[in-house]
């Protein structure tokens, strides 16, 4: 698999990440190091790590989202990088679709997300939360409300001021809006309408409807510098 490179100098590489790929190994792939064999899953740490030797996850993206992920080749960069995120000075905003039509045209969300009591897979934002609870502010913003065969949706911009696990998946489902075609937290929703789209293109929304669009930051060299994933083509022709 060759992954499109966004942005790239001696020290980051920014990456278009495809919608379906895990960002470093599960738990059992990780014991045995990051090569997957035979049996085991690619990941973009595994695919990268055949080229850069010393390349590091910087910031993680789902394995069902797509876009622009940040990646740092050595360890000075990394470092530099991620106190970036620690501080929050990095500016990422994500595109997805909503289910239903979602009341108002912005808003924050500052609700703390903490684990799920009956699926380990999950967290939650709200009442019945589990163990630690920590701090978690979402943005967004209204693009256009769809009506679709019949069915609501709501196309927004996202704008995560804090980086938790699922954080804007959590948020959404707070809102009772959760993300078309994430199966975690929304796995009741009716399905998008077929549509004509080209030889291995996913069809009916056959993917989470999140994806990250830019991302703002600062290089080694003191520039700000702002990347952008393409749009995704399901996307576009959803959202005419």
């Amino acid at each position: 698999m060759k992954l499109k490179i966004l942005y790239e100098d001696s020290n980051i590489l920014a990456i278009e990440k495809p919608s379906g790929i895990l960002v470093h190994p599960v738990p059992e792939q990780a014991r045995y190091g990051t090569s997957p064999d035979k049996n085991s899953e690619e990941t973009i740490l595994s695919l990268f790590r055949k080229k850069y030797k010393k390349i590091e996850i910087v910031h993680r993206l789902d394995k069902e989202t797509s876009g622009v992920m940040l990646l740092a080749k050595n360890t000075k960069a990394h470092e530099f990088l991620k106190e970036q995120f620690q501080e929050r000075t990095i500016k990422k905003t994500y595109i997805a679709l909503l289910d239903g039509w979602v009341r108002n045209d912005r808003g924050v969300i500052n609700k703390p997300i903490g684990r799920s009591p009956k699926d380990f897979r999950r967290y939650l934002a709200g009442r019945g939360v589990r163990g630690e609870l920590r701090e978690a502010v979402t943005g967004y913003k209204v693009i256009k409300r769809l009506n679709i065969s019949s069915h609501k949706y709501t196309y927004i911009e996202a704008y995560p001021k804090t980086g938790r696990t699922h954080q804007i998946r959590v948020h959404m489902k707070y809102l009772n809006h959760p993300i078309v075609g994430d199966n975690l937290y929304n796995p009741a929703e009716l399905p998008l309408p077929n549509l004509s789209l080209r030889k291995g293109e996913e069809k009916r929304g056959d993917r989470m409807m999140l994806h990250a669009k830019s991302i703002e930051f600062e290089n080694l060299k003191g520039e700000i510098l702002k990347i952008e994933s393409p749009i995704p083509l399901l996307f576009k022709k959803i959202v005419k």
